[in-house]
């Protein structure tokens, strides 16, 4: 079997709409012509993000279904990132399926970038 393909997913400026769809997996059948293309999954073991303003600035991202920021499912909450500076996350989160969307955004429309490395799998 193949191993996963290491991909950098972004750079996506944060919006100010918490329930934004950041980073999603691929699904079964879709855009494939003349075969059925597998389902992917996400491991995602780096986020960065960067402010790129003169203020501070915080964002909120959560694992879980397109849309949707539920208690319990945040993955980083109101985590500050100081003026003209970044933040770093590191782990494991592995996204698949309807409950597979990184959701999330910012205090400020357009003030954070975010990007992360991780791989992509097939189901």
């Amino acid at each position: 079997m193949a191993a996963n393909k290491l991909e950098i997913f972004g750079p996506v400026a944060l919006t100010n709409v918490l329930t934004t769809n950041i980073i999603a997996p691929a699904a079964a059948g879709a855009g494939g012509i003349g075969y059925t293309p597998t389902a992917t999954y996400l491991v995602l073991r780096h986020i960065h993000v960067v402010n790129k303003t003169a203020a501070a600035h915080n964002f909120t991202l959560y694992k879980g279904a397109t849309g949707a920021n539920v208690a319990g499912t945040e993955i980083a909450f109101s985590k500050n990132v100081p003026a003209n500076d970044y933040v770093d996350l590191y782990g494991a989160w592995r996204l698949e399926g309807a409950n597979g969307f990184l959701v999330g955004g910012a205090d400020a429309l357009t003030s954070l970038t975010l990007e992360a490395e991780g791989e992509v799998g097939l189901v």
